[in-house]
């Protein structure tokens, strides 16, 4: 197992959209952790590119999370939505686009990923079928599948995965649930590393809401073989997190769960779009995703944060400015927790 061979037993979290850069990745993996490259959003080419790029900077161990992708939302789910969301853009001078579908160069990122290998590969927002998952074994890749519930995890565990990261409700960013529904529930991460293992036997990875030593040797304690750790890293200056992101981080700012931003439940410091559009928000993901991308772009740019989502998990506020590297051995050698 890749966590046996890592020097801490500490994963940087994917931070797909923005702050995962093959530098945050590379100083990760040197420190002595586990460095994922996040392809979500990426075309395949672009996502070889930083594989390569992640390579030249690093001779520690990597991983690449892949979105999987689910079905088209039916129009008549988000069409009122947007509608009125395009009222409110008109009045406010704000740029939106259309909604569209795509499958994330799905099929390609696959096709890269088993001619050319990493250590591990990682899957968000659903499990792929065990056919893929074997192949991926076959070419010497672990699978690691993101789980939100201990159905989902009983789920993967059928379906070949080696090893279960479990998301709970603490994290930031999106749900990495297979399927995203109204009534979904929202598991934390204490409740899961209790529940998991009573459906699921393989090796757990926890996440959310862990930034700090104490936050790991808890986790570890609990029965997590390593801690995934994301927002702790996006002040540092290897990460691609913008300025206004990073100011939100440093407040003591709530976080809040929304669908508004993209069609998919995700947690954010709560802003204004968030609080003003996450009532009946549709779950559309990626359509929503497109309508809102250039009114956050246009906001990035001017370093608007209320328009922005400003993805983070709950201890947001123990985020620091470090080097990532420094980062990654205050959280583990802090902790005790050395190999």
């Amino acid at each position: 197992m890749i966590l046996d061979q890592l020097k801490f037993p500490i994963v940087l979290a994917p931070l797909a959209g923005g702050p995962s850069t093959p530098e945050l990745a590379a100083a990760v993996a040197d420190a002595g952790g586990l460095g994922f490259v996040a392809a979500g959003y990426l075309s395949a080419g672009d996502l070889a590119r930083r594989i390569e790029t992640t390579r030249s900077l690093t001779s520690g161990q990597i991983g690449v999370n892949l979105f999987v992708p689910g079905p088209p939302a039916d129009p008549a789910t988000y069409r009122g939505f947007v509608e009125g969301l395009r009222s409110w853009a008109d009045a406010e001078g704000v740029p939106l686009g259309e909604p569209r579908y795509n499958g994330d160069d799905w099929s390609a990122k696959l096709d890269l990923l088993l001619g050319d290998p990493v250590p591990v590969v990682s899957f968000t927002f659903g499990c792929p079928d065990r056919e893929v998952i074997d192949r991926f074994r076959q070419v010497g890749s672990e699978v690691w599948v993101t789980v939100t519930s201990p159905d989902e995890a009983s789920q993967a565990e059928t379906a070949g995965a080696d090893v279960l990261v479990l998301q709970g409700g603490e994290a930031g960013g999106h749900r990495g649930s297979f399927i995203d529904r109204p009534d979904l529930p929202v598991y934390g991460l204490l409740a899961l590393l209790s529940l998991v293992p009573k459906t699921a036997s393989l090796p757990l990875v926890a996440s959310g809401g862990i930034a700090s030593a104490e936050a790991v040797t808890a986790t570890l304690s609990a029965g997590a073989v390593a801690a995934q750790v994301g927002t702790a890293f996006m002040l540092s200056p290897e990460a691609g997190t913008t300025p206004a992101h990073r100011a939100a981080l440093k407040t003591q700012r709530e976080t809040a769960l929304t669908r508004a931003f993209t069609g998919r439940l995700a947690r954010g410091i709560r802003n204004q779009f968030l609080d003003q559009h996450s009532a009946g928000a549709p779950i559309a993901y990626p359509e929503l995703h497109y309508v809102t991308a250039p009114m956050r772009q246009q906001a990035r740019q001017a370093g608007n944060p209320e328009l922005v989502n400003l993805w983070a998990g709950e201890a947001h506020a123990l985020a620091e400015e470090a080097p990532a590297g420094e980062i990654a051995r205050r959280l583990a050698a802090g902790a005790n927790v050395s190999r």
